[in-house]
């Protein structure tokens, strides 16, 4: 009797054996094969997410990891899936390098990129440097995070009080140089600009520099890791009427 009732209990054992060990890898693991787990985004959204995401609404769509990133998608913060490591073949995220000051930002983990024009203080064209990381383009036009130059070319403007300076300032410091650039928390702005800190081969950073000597606005409308830093060079800038600040009240 006890030979009879082991056969079938053992079967089911075997049986229920591989799906209890796939139930069992954790999330972000490799799937069989050695294949990344799927992430999972929706076709709005600009972050990604592992399965079972509470901010993950239900309108969602199944993609590989290299997928979400080619993308320009970000990763969520409340689920924490897989990411790429900063390095030669991710983008050196300053807000999440734990940083009290621009000037402690590693280098060697940033895109190299060379500046091919420059539309006004604020903004510029790149050409990247090698293989963009994933979520780039070879040449992307670039708004300087954090800084808010005069305008000299917008349509609806003008040309404002110490543009052409700002944008002088800036093509005499950039133009036909290789930069290093690193990001934050939001990628592209709401015109697809690739949002982004300039930095110069001595270490310097160029969007702190611009708020320092006076060539631009510290851009505090919105969190961004040196807002607290940006916001101080201000009121020095401003202390001393430098640049756009000169004869301010």
């Amino acid at each position: 009797m006890m030979t009879r009732l082991a056969f079938p209990i053992l079967l089911a054992v075997f049986m229920l054996f591989p799906l209890s060990c796939a139930r069992a890898a954790p999330d972000g693991a490799s799937a069989p094969g050695g294949a990344l787990a799927p992430v999972f985004a929706t076709k709005t959204g600009t972050k990604y997410h592992r399965d079972g995401c509470p901010s993950l609404s239900k309108s969602r769509v199944a993609l590989s990891l290299s997928e979400a990133l080619d993308r320009g998608l970000e990763p969520c913060s409340v689920c924490d899936p897989p990411g790429r490591l900063p390095g030669p073949a991710g983008r050196y995220r300053i807000d999440q390098a734990s940083l009290t000051s621009s000037a402690e930002a590693d280098l060697s983990l940033m895109t190299a990129a060379r500046v091919s024009a420059v539309v006004d203080g604020d903004t510029v064209k790149v050409d990247i440097l090698g293989t963009p990381p994933s979520g780039l383009k070879l040449r992307e036009k670039v708004r300087l995070l954090g800084v808010d130059t005069p305008e000299t070319v917008h349509p609806n403007k003008g040309v404002e009080r110490f543009g052409k300076e700002s944008s002088a300032y800036t093509r005499e410091r950039l133009l036909g140089r290789e930069v290093l650039l690193a990001f934050d928390w939001d990628l592209r702005d709401g015109f697809g600009r690739l949002l982004a800190y300039i930095y110069l081969s001595d270490g310097r950073c160029f969007n702190a520099e611009l708020v320092e000597q006076g060539y631009a606005h510290a851009y505090l409308k919105y969190p961004f890791a040196f807002k607290d830093e940006f916001g101080a060079l201000q009121a020095g800038a401003r202390a001393g009427g430098k640049g756009l600040w000169a004869g301010a009240d």
